[in-house]
């Protein structure tokens, strides 16, 4: 089942007042490419992060937003600088004695000076918080690859019906061809008369000439190929495997063959029909691109 690039996937987890969620949005792109933006305190699991997507998303631009908040009773540390504390103490002291000051010295005179409290984060755990947040990434690509799995099959219900178009054209294609030397004999034969003015035609002169013209715009390889080619995108839009390379690579093969078609036609009808076709492949192509 084909997949498309397009989608969106959430996933979140709360255990012991931490709180991680993950948000991954992808659209279309050649490659994949892969933005993370996640807090500075949890950066050192980006690597892992990248690692888990890559296996899962093989195309697409892949935009990752993670949050993380610690609500937990041990996610602050409260740092008392002694040597500061003490410091400032002299120093008060000093003025106090110096300028015969109020003594009003206390706790909290010294707790509001700058640096003499500060708060600490302390080091995460790199195995428990990744325990968490690969639950929470996880939970957000299965949810992105479910959505571009049923965009994907939208998009291949579609492609298919396109293919049956194209493969109708391709039938009347072949039904008119074998017509058009007839015809062009036929004209040619009249045409000599009408020269001539005489009713008897050099026969071997004119099926020389037939001969060439049938040559010169014979398409019946060109609709071999084109019926393998389509029988491959057929077999390709089944697949499970990303195929979006592949569709592309067999649409252009199929454009080739088409444009060949339509050089050599000479023929109005078939002309018609190679128009309708390269219309066809047109909206394919568009729909291809956004196929991971």
């Amino acid at each position: 089942m084909i997949k498309s690039m397009t989608g969106f996937g959430r996933g979140k987890i709360e255990d012991g007042g931490k709180e991680l969620m993950v948000e991954i949005k992808t659209v279309n792109h050649r490659y994949c490419d892969i933005y993370i933006k996640m807090p500075r305190q949890i950066s050192f699991l980006e690597d892992k992060v990248r690692e888990v997507i890559r296996k899962k998303i093989s195309r697409g631009k892949v935009d990752v937003y993670i949050t993380y908040d610690d609500f937990s009773e041990d996610s602050k540390d409260i740092i008392i600088d002694r040597v500061l504390a003490e410091a400032y103490n002299r120093s008060v002291q000093l003025l106090r004695d110096e300028f015969g000051l109020k003594d009003d010295i206390s706790v909290s005179l010294i707790a509001r000076f700058p640096d003499v409290l500060r708060v600490e984060k302390p080091e995460e755990d790199e195995e428990k918080i990744w325990s968490l947040l690969s639950v929470a990434l996880n939970d957000a690509l299965d949810a992105l690859i479910n959505m571009r799995q049923i965009e994907g099959e939208g998009l291949m219900h579609d492609l298919l019906e396109r293919t049956t178009i194209i493969e109708n054209n391709i039938k009347e294609i072949s039904i008119r061809a074998p017509e058009v030397v007839k015809e062009y004999k036929c004209k040619l034969e009249n045409r000599i008369k009408e020269l001539l003015d005489q009713q008897i035609v050099d026969e071997n002169r004119l099926a020389m000439e037939v001969a060439i013209f049938a040559d010169r715009c014979s398409i019946e390889e060109e609709l071999v190929r084109l019926g393998s080619h389509i029988k491959q995108l057929r077999e390709t839009l089944k697949l499970s495997q990303p195929v979006g390379r592949k569709l592309d690579f067999l649409l252009q093969e199929l454009n080739r063959e088409i444009n060949t078609i339509g050089s050599k036609a000479n023929d109005l009808i078939i002309t018609n029909q190679v128009v309708e076709i390269k219309s066809e492949l047109e909206k394919i192509r568009e729909q291809i691109q956004n196929i991971e």
